[in-house]
C-alpha cells in the first residue's frame, strides 16, 4: 500500500510541475519575449524554475510516515 501511494505521490509532483511550465512558457508566448535566447533555452529555463517552485513547495509540507 505504501508504495502504491508513493508512486502516486511522485506522478502527482510530476504533474503539477509539468503544468507549471506549461503555464509559464505559455504567458511567455502570450506576452512575447524580448530576449535574444533561443527558443529552447527559454524552454528549459521554464522548466527549471517550475522544478525549484515544485520543491519550494514541498518543503513546507509535513511528511508523515
Amino acid at each position: 500500500m505504501t508504495e502504491a501511494r508513493e508512486l502516486a505521490r511522485r506522478f502527482n509532483e510530476d504533474e503539477a510541475v509539468w503544468r507549471r511550465y506549461e503555464h509559464k512558457r505559455a504567458l511567455r508566448r502570450l506576452l512575447g519575449s524580448r530576449t535574444p535566447l533561443p527558443e529552447n533555452i527559454l524552454d528549459d529555463l521554464d522548466w527549471q524554475e517550475a522544478e525549484r517552485e515544485g520543491l519550494e513547495a514541498r518543503a513546507g509540507e509535513f511528511l508523515y510516515p
